[in-house]
């Protein structure tokens, strides 16, 4: 009868803790009044536990300090961090230890250890120790594996190795919408929710723009000298489950603005960098892939208004200085201007005049009068450029809104 020999157990110990923060301690308190059985004695014993505040033993208050009793909850953009531990349990000399700590997510595996190198020997009751770092970039599982391999004294090889397995979790839900100007300009919201069960603290949401772009953050009220304040106020707290709303306004950059057509279709915007603390100012940084958004589509000619005054007296001129663009990258365009009145609207000067040719991806500007016959808000229309080139006339139509009133009525400053 055969018999298998006993599986030899190894001279190494391998431990590893996940290194965290800890937590303030908090008690349930347990209270009376002082007509009931127990009497003044619940009250008493609180005031005796050490872990409660004096003066506040019934508001769930602590002020100390418990360590993690478990593996917790490891959420993307934060740092993990491990301490792995190689005890030498037995009475021997161990050589040519090796210890090696590699992370497998579902798209690679990374090397953690601090050094790759071997360690000669190790006493008895002696250890080796090291602690690794890895920021998550991936949600889903991860298994740490931490292998040793080491020599014996009588010269025989040995091996093992241990598995630790663990979720990432996703703690921010970013939704981002684009509105686009009647100019050039892009607004951005970023509508960012805590789906953690703890609250953030908010430390920098930013937009990194890409080259094309200059950004400006909408999220803070600025007064005559003095310093922004904060739409969120002082306490940028995020409470679980909660939802902030973010708004940048991106403008293109002089050189591109000038050049029509380079603007179009998908274009890239940039990406958010969200900094975030949690417990005890545990830190977690996100930042989301390229934000892409649709460039609006002007056709052949595009025609945008550069000035334009907001209030306007009822039946006196008024100005308007119009941006006129050939937004074809190839063909040169001769252009006639035709100014068609409006029951409210009506136009000064010469109509049917040449304005001449506009080449491929260039612009002219164009000073136009016109006054209005009624009051209220009238909406300026009935521009019309052709290109005799090919027969095609542009209607422009509701370009811009003005407000008109009596010119009796005194407009307060």
């Amino acid at each position: 009868m055969e018999v298998n020999p006993p599986k030899q157990e190894h001279l190494l110990a391998l431990k590893v803790m996940r290194l965290t923060k800890p937590t303030l301690f908090t008690n349930i308190p347990v209270t009376c009044e002082d007509r009931d059985l127990p009497g003044d004695l619940f009250n008493q014993l609180m005031k005796d536990d050490p872990s409660t505040v004096n003066g506040a033993e019934t508001l769930m208050l602590g002020e100390m300090l418990t360590l993690p009793q478990n593996f917790g909850n490891i959420f993307l953009g934060e740092t993990f961090s491990s301490y792995i531990s190689v005890h030498n349990d037995s009475n021997q000399i161990v050589k040519d230890i090796l210890v090696k700590a590699d992370l497998q997510t579902s798209s690679q595996r990374l090397n953690l250890s601090a050094s790759n190198a071997t360690v000669a020997e190790l006493k008895s009751d002696c250890c080796i120790d090291d602690v690794i770092h890895h920021e998550v970039k991936e949600i889903g599982t991860h298994i740490l594996v931490c292998a040793v391999s080491y020599t014996t004294q009588s010269g025989e090889k040995m091996y093992f190795r241990k598995f630790f397995k663990f979720q990432v979790l996703k703690p921010l839900d970013v939704k981002t919408k684009f509105y686009n100007a009647e100019t050039d300009k892009v607004f951005l919201e970023a509508q960012i929710q805590n789906i953690t069960t703890s609250p953030m603290f908010m430390e920098k949401v930013s937009l990194e723009p890409s080259m094309m772009y200059n950004v400006v953050e909408l999220n803070a009220v600025k007064q005559a000298g003095e310093e922004g304040v904060s739409t969120f106020g002082s306490r940028t707290y995020l409470q679980p489950m909660d939802t902030r709303q973010y708004l940048y306004c991106l403008k293109p950059k002089q050189e591109f603005a000038e050049k029509a057509g380079i603007i179009k279709g998908v274009t890239v915007i940039g990406k958010l960098d969200i900094v975030w603390k949690t417990n005890l100012g545990e830190r977690g940084r996100l930042q989301t892939s390229q934000l892409q958004t649709m460039a609006p589509g002007y056709g052949d000619v595009r025609l945008s208004l550069e000035a334009i005054p907001d209030t306007v007296n009822l039946e006196e001129p008024f100005h308007i200085t119009c941006k006129i663009t050939n937004c074809s990258s190839e063909r040169t365009m001769d252009l006639v201007l035709e100014m068609c009145n409006t029951n409210s609207i009506h136009w000064c000067g010469v109509s049917g005049r040449q304005l001449g040719k506009l080449n491929p991806s260039s612009s002219l500007y164009l000073a136009l009068t016109l006054l209005s016959s009624v009051q209220g808000l009238q909406s300026v229309s009935g521009l019309r450029l052709t290109d005799t080139f090919l027969k095609r006339t542009y209607e422009y139509d509701d370009i811009a809104q003005v407000c008109v009133v009596s010119s009796s009525i005194q407009v307060e400053g």
